[in-house]
């Protein structure tokens, strides 16, 4: 059964429900309401039949000025004796006592009883007086006093048969109105149905769901939620292409020198050292490529090894500064800002790395002139690590991708002469930042350079201890 049908079956039964216990107490109601005025009435002519009651000399019942007695119309009344004989009765067709049971009750009772007449059955509402003698207590009769019930049990029927309509006709005008409100209300469940089958059939993901009615309740709610899930896989499968289109590039570049070089030796068969060398200089830029890929999947699935020690940053520092010298070529200045001595928990090797990328970028990109300025400090519980450039800086629509994986910007598309830019520098920097439980940086402005800064926890207890929270 589909939701909108159990929907509407269920919204049916718990109204139908609902009016059943209502009309249970209606009915209830009334019943014992008119069963109340009934027993009134004939309180009220037991009250009256009462005073002409007498007892004779030798304690035989008797009534007087019966005539006198103002009856309503349909009461009816028996006065019988000791030996259950009748001493009176206003009703001549009637010989039988109204109710036998209430012949040897010791006290007022009302009872329901049925008297079958050649005409049919008779449905009579009987009150039963014991009359007892002076003070003895001895019961010497009763007073029957009875009342039709039939205006009663026509009012009864006709309530029953209203309340049972009633409920039937309510219960079909809730199923419809359930049905066509569930209708209206998962018609847009429907819509994302219809997307998500189109999306998977013509695997469009720029695809997304409308939707007319208030966007903070459940169904916009949901609907927002299918559109960000959209939004985020599609940007998943923009980046997977535009990714794997880079690796690509970057693969195609170096085979096609290797290839070219052993087709060269090949045709002269000769072994030439300059195609040699060529060829080793481009397997070590793959293989660091392929490393740094492997190096990047283990960051991004937060399984990143890392042999965490205590590391003084500022010597790990100075060490990648001497490194890096070497690639100024004295064409510009390379400086050292605010130094303090920093202790961090991390692995130098990939802390290393990270130093050696962010001031390996920065003089890739700085001109002939420029300068360099690298200072670490302290702030709080935490250590602030600066690389400064003033080159071109970074455009501001490249700011959001820098971190992405073999995204370089308009001005830096072209590979460098040394030929080991491929784009992956400041996405493992990020990643072993973050592994680090630290952050990444970036401020920029074109034609004023580039600063990147990065935060590190200080180092506190013993590092061995510390186990990095996986992203």
């Amino acid at each position: 059964m589909a939701l909108r049908a159990r929907l509407a079956v269920l919204y049916t039964s718990i109204v139908g429900g609902i009016l059943l216990l209502l009309g249970v107490a209606v009915y209830a109601s009334v019943s014992i309401s008119l069963t109340s005025q009934v027993d009134n009435i004939l309180n009220r002519t037991k009250d009256e039949i009462w005073p002409h009651i007498f007892f004779d000399a030798k304690g035989m019942l008797g009534v007087e000025r019966v005539p006198a007695l103002d009856l309503a119309p349909g009461l009816l009344f028996q006065i019988w004796g000791r030996q259950d004989d009748l001493i009176f009765s206003n009703v001549i067709q009637i010989n039988l006592p109204f109710d036998n049971m209430g012949l040897n009750s010791s006290r007022q009772t009302f009872r329901d009883v049925y008297l079958n007449f050649a005409t049919g059955s008779v449905h009579l509402r009987v009150l039963s007086v014991p009359l007892v003698l002076g003070e003895s207590d001895r019961i010497v009769g009763v007073l029957q006093v009875a009342t039709s019930l039939s205006v009663v049990d026509a009012t009864q029927q006709a309530l029953l048969m209203v309340l049972l309509v009633g409920v039937v006709v309510s219960m079909a005008i809730a199923g419809f109105a359930g049905w066509i409100s569930t209708r209206q209300a998962l018609a847009p469940l429907g819509d994302v149905t219809r997307v998500a089958l189109q999306i998977t059939r013509a695997d469009d993901l720029s695809r997304r769901i409308t939707y007319q009615g208030p966007p903070d309740d459940e169904v916009g709610q949901l609907i927002n939620a299918f559109n960000q899930t959209l939004s985020r896989l599609e940007n998943l499968f923009i980046t997977q292409r535009r990714f794997l289109a880079d690796v690509g590039h970057e693969l195609r570049t170096p085979l096609t020198v290797i290839k070219g070089n052993v087709d060269l030796m090949r045709r002269m068969n000769i072994l030439d050292e300059e195609s040699m060398d060529s060829i080793e200089s481009e397997v070590e830029r793959l293989t660091r490529m392929v490393g740094d890929l492997l190096l990047l999947a283990q960051a991004e699935s937060g399984k990143l090894p890392l042999n965490l020690q205590t590391v003084e940053l500022d010597t790990l520092l100075f060490d990648a500064m001497q490194q890096m010298r070497v690639l100024t070529r004295n064409r510009l200045e390379m400086g050292l800002g605010e130094i303090d001595q920093v202790l961090v928990c991390g692995d130098p090797d990939r802390l290393k790395q990270v130093l050696v990328n962010l001031i390996g970028n920065a003089i890739k990109y700085t001109p002939t002139g420029g300068k360099v300025e690298v200072g670490l400090g302290k702030m709080g519980d935490r250590a602030r690590l600066t690389v400064s450039d003033n080159g071109p800086g970074i455009p501001v629509e490249d700011m959001p991708h820098i971190f992405e994986r073999f995204y370089r910007g308009e001005k830096s598309r072209t590979r460098q002469k040394d030929g080991k830019g491929y784009g992956l520098g400041l996405s493992i920097a990020y990643w072993i930042v973050r592994n680090h439980g630290g952050q990444i940086e970036v401020d920029s402005k074109p034609g004023q350079g580039t600063t990147f800064c990065v935060w590190l926890p200080l180092a506190q207890g013993d590092c061995s201890e510390i186990k990095i929270a996986e992203e």
